[in-house]
């Protein structure tokens, strides 16, 4: 088993490396004047098992095209079998079609990554768990949730807590981490008036008094997360905490974060955010290069990923 790393997120990768007690493959990404990318392996890999660590997180297209390139270039390296390993899986959302005449980008780009020549995917939280079956090859689809459960525990002391679902697309996900936690479920009922911005019309379920946990799998623009909070605080909620996977955290979102009434907004490094969240109170970053790290040797060894789970 070797380890490749592309540009997206180079920390998160020398610390599944580390957890692994694995060095990464040398190899050359870099840019043409005109922007087309180049790679090339620097060392043998003839009859290894590769896996490819690299988000599709912004810059999402120079990403996912080193991350074709780096399969294509592992193909025709002679490996034995290729992993990509997207801790952050870009163009998840576009996963059908919600209006005529558009195209469903997660559908398409699973297609790139199965043709270019990859063997399997491993992710983190995908944004809908039926991108899977756009793929034609296995896909590991591992889970923050127990990861946010362990930390809760640790850091929040309140007996009074409840999950909150920011939308009713959330549900299920909120569901989960109530049930480790035993406690009770709400919901914001959103609406979308445009694209990038949201409308909380309703809080299903009684917070009053009580501290809300909202969990989500990714914050951009930080909108939807906000506005839910002052929604929930409106309704006689104690604190708000959120707890989201992907933080792709766009625009004005960490100021957006810094200027509103959540308590503490806690991400995953699937993204690499050290410089934004850098000096901000209320954004903590968890690492999740050990669930990363221990699926990649389970695939490794061929034992259960889903284990890790139970």
């Amino acid at each position: 088993m070797k380890l490749l790393t592309g540009n997206s997120n180079k920390a998160l990768s020398k610390n599944i490396a580390k957890y692994l007690k694995s060095k990464i493959v040398n190899s050359s990404i870099r840019k043409f004047s005109d922007g087309e990318i180049y790679i090339e392996i620097n060392e043998n890999i003839r009859g290894n098992s590769i896996f490819i660590i690299q988000s599709i997180s912004s810059p999402a297209n120079d990403n996912l095209m080193e991350l074709l390139l780096s399969i294509d270039a592992l193909k025709r390296s002679s490996a034995k079998n290729i992993t990509a390993v997207i801790p952050y899986f870009g163009y998840a959302r576009q996963d059908r079609k919600v209006v005529p005449r558009t195209s469903i980008s997660a559908k398409l780009v699973s297609n790139l990554i199965t043709k270019a020549g990859a063997d399997r995917v491993v992710t983190v939280d995908l944004h809908a768990g039926q991108i899977q079956g756009f793929f034609d090859i296995p896909v590991d689809n591992l889970f923050a949730t127990p990861i946010f459960a362990r930390h809760i525990k640790k850091k929040i002391k309140s007996k009074n807590m409840i999950c909150v679902a920011p939308d009713v697309g959330g549900t299920e996900r909120a569901r989960a981490l109530g049930k480790i936690l035993n406690v009770g479920l709400a919901i914001v009922d959103k609406r979308r008036p445009k694209p990038g911005q949201s409308q909380v019309m309703n809080i299903v379920g009684d917070v009053k008094g009580k501290t809300c946990i909202v969990v989500d799998d990714i914050i951009d623009s930080g909108g939807t997360i906000v506005n839910a909070a002052k929604a929930l605080k409106n309704r006689g909620a104690k604190e708000v905490y959120v707890y989201i996977t992907h933080g792709v955290l766009s625009g004005e979102a960490v100021k957006k974060i810094k200027n509103s009434v959540i308590k503490n907004l806690v991400i995953t490094d699937t993204i690499d955010n050290a410089l934004r969240t850098k000096n901000v109170k209320n954004i903590e970053v968890l690492p999740i290069s050990g669930l990363m790290g221990e699926a990649i040797k389970r695939i490794s060894n061929s034992t259960s990923v889903s284990d890790l789970f139970k």
